[in-house]
């Protein structure tokens, strides 16, 4: 791999900042976490694609006691069970559950996928995550 140096003008404040929160997440120099930042541009630029080949999980909090939304849950989940290869469901507390479910598919197919079961009545937060499927 050949490594190239380049330079970058910042301000100083937003230089200080910088490195005191790079410090704060232990990186052990600016370069390291210079290309953690443009990785993660390039992740979410290559993510954009409703094309792209992408794994990801989709976490949602809801209450159990509403009798529907576990019926609903269940068909949506098993209607695309060839993109949803795996889930788990936690129960928080008397009331709440977490569900956990590990997606692999196109960017698109999943990203409706988890706006149609956040979009649901009574759930009551959740949030996709997605990274390339291939590096």
């Amino acid at each position: 791999m050949n490594i190239i140096r380049f330079g970058v003008s910042i301000e100083e404040r937003l230089l200080k900042k910088f490195d005191s929160v790079i410090a704060g997440k232990g990186y052990v120099n600016r370069s390291e976490a210079v290309r953690d930042l443009i990785r993660d541009l390039l992740e979410t630029d290559d993510l954009a694609d409703a094309e792209a080949e992408v794994i990801g999980t989709l976490t949602f909090i809801y209450s159990h006691e509403v009798r529907e939304i576990s019926d609903k849950l269940n068909d949506i989940q098993h209607h695309h069970y060839t993109v949803i290869i795996s889930s788990t469901h936690i129960h928080m507390d008397e009331h709440n559950c977490m569900e956990v479910l590990i997606l692999r598919g196109k960017a698109g197919v999943i990203q409706t996928i988890a706006d149609n079961l956040l979009s649901l009545k009574n759930i009551k937060h959740g949030k996709l995550t997605t990274t390339a499927a291939s590096s």
